[in-house]
């Protein structure tokens, strides 16, 4: 991937666990590495096929000087956010450099440097009480109301029978393709909340529901608390899961089993 640099830019705010630092504020140096594929502009010439690094390092100023933060590491994050946000690059490298540091030794300079990017996660999704095409619809689109989460690609939802021996009716079944800054457990809980909004009740296993969400991949990762598994435990013995997920990622790799969706698939049938 191609990258758009700023390096050691510099800024005047008000940063650090000191009231001087706070009151007085102090210099601040940045360097700013986004990754952004940039053969459009390269092709057009045109600045608007591009990331403006004028735009990026104004926002950065701006937000330096409109925030203040006790420590190095709350204000990286919380920049290297707002301009992934803003600018919906793929990633960004921010390092932070903080020459004035209150340490009574000889230094040159304290800095905080970290790797922030979007993560590729896939839903699966399904209802099988009311109306459950608008439970779907409308658990879709309170994901993407979430600022922190693009919606990629939705699967068209298909019909499946229930798991397990409780009589129910039978399910609408898909899967969603995002892009999110959350980590898993915060996108559990931001998954949670949605279920809980749209009238999901716990009270018998594999039983009806208004609206289920699962968190089936996440990128690459590999998960196992009592919270969270991932990837999903069960995704690869079920059909309903691997067709929408075919539809919409076939070529993604499961990393435990080393296999695409479609591979998964296929085995199964």
């Amino acid at each position: 991937m191609d990258e758009i640099k700023i390096i050691d830019l510099e800024v005047f705010a008000r940063h650090g666990v000191l009231s001087e630092e706070k009151s007085l504020g102090q210099k601040f140096f940045l360097s700013i590495f986004l990754s952004y594929d940039i053969k459009t502009a390269g092709r057009t010439d045109n600045i608007y096929d591009t990331i403006n690094y004028s735009d990026v390092a104004h926002f950065a100023d701006n937000f330096m000087k409109e925030n203040s933060y006790n420590l190095l590491e709350a204000l990286a994050q919380n920049l290297a956010e707002a301009i992934l946000l803003k600018f919906k690059v793929d990633e960004i490298e921010l390092e932070i450099k903080k020459p004035l540091a209150p340490i009574d030794l000889s230094f040159k300079n304290v800095s905080i440097k970290i790797k922030r990017k979007w993560q590729t996660v896939y839903l699966g999704i399904g209802s099988n009480l009311g109306d459950k095409q608008k439970n779907m619809n409308e658990a879709v689109k309170l994901l993407g109301n979430e600022p922190k989460i693009i919606i990629e690609k939705v699967s068209n939802f298909i019909i499946s029978k229930p798991m397990g021996e409780v009589k129910q009716d039978n399910f609408l079944n898909g899967a969603i393709e995002i892009k999110t800054l959350l980590e898993p457990l915060e996108l559990l809980k931001v998954v949670n909340d949605i279920e809980n909004k749209l009238g999901r009740v716990r009270e018998i296993h594999w039983g009806p529901r208004t609206i289920d969400i699962d968190i089936l991949l996440y990128g690459d990762r590999v998960i196992r608390n009592e919270e969270l598994i991932i990837p999903h435990y069960g995704m690869y013995q079920r059909d309903f899961v691997l067709q929408p997920m075919n539809e919409i990622a076939p070529q993604v790799i499961h990393p435990l089993l080393n296999q695409t969706i479609y591979q998964l698939l296929l085995a199964l049938k």
